[in-house]
């Protein structure tokens, strides 16, 4: 953070290229979790599971084990490419875009990606650290997908074994709307 409580531009820049190749090596691993050294001891992490529940993560050990652990079980490949970057330089309020794709194809040769908009904001905190992540998705569109993957039997064992897992809505880090430990928003 600079003299004037504002954050330097380049390095909010470097943030962004530090963080999109760390997700690249994530992707090829399969393993997001070593991206929680990019959060600070006390940071947050969550996100809406449609009408009923919020996850959320209060911890850097919570968000290395639910949100980048038990929350990505079974994504194995898929992507998610980051479209465009908003950044506030005064904040340190950082938006990326992304889109989520899976290595499958359908029958014409386009990959499954989920539809609508997708993405993370982020509170940066410096130190190359965020404070915190809030990412938001359509819930309606990757349950149409996901029904489509299944219809066209192009799930993978993992991603079944994730959604059997969850399907009592009961994990850690899962909170009825408005419980969790930390807003949302």
């Amino acid at each position: 953070m600079t003299e004037t409580g504002s954050f330097d531009r380049a390095e909010l820049d470097e943030m962004v290229e530090r963080w999109l190749a760390a997700n690249d090596e994530a992707e090829r691993a399969g393993d997001w979790r070593p991206l929680a050294e990019f959060y600070t001891e006390d940071a947050t992490y969550g996100w809406n599971y449609g009408p009923e529940k919020d996850f959320m993560a209060v911890g850097r050990d919570e968000i290395r084990d639910l949100a980048l652990g038990q929350e990505m079980e079974g994504l194995e490949g898929w992507t998610y490419p980051y479209q465009a970057w908003v950044i506030d330089e005064k904040t340190g309020d950082m938006l990326g875009l992304w889109k989520q794709v899976y290595e499958a194809t359908r029958e014409d040769g386009s990959h499954y990606a989920l539809d609508g908009i997708q993405g993370s904001w982020f509170k940066y905190a410096g130190d190359f650290q965020f404070s915190w992540q809030r990412d938001f998705f359509d819930f309606g569109n990757v349950t149409a997908l996901f029904i489509e993957l299944m219809k066209d039997k192009k799930m993978s064992d993992g991603m079944l074994a994730r959604i059997e897992k969850s399907a009592p809505g009961d994990l850690p880090g899962w909170y009825p709307i408005g419980q969790a430990p930390v807003a949302l928003w």
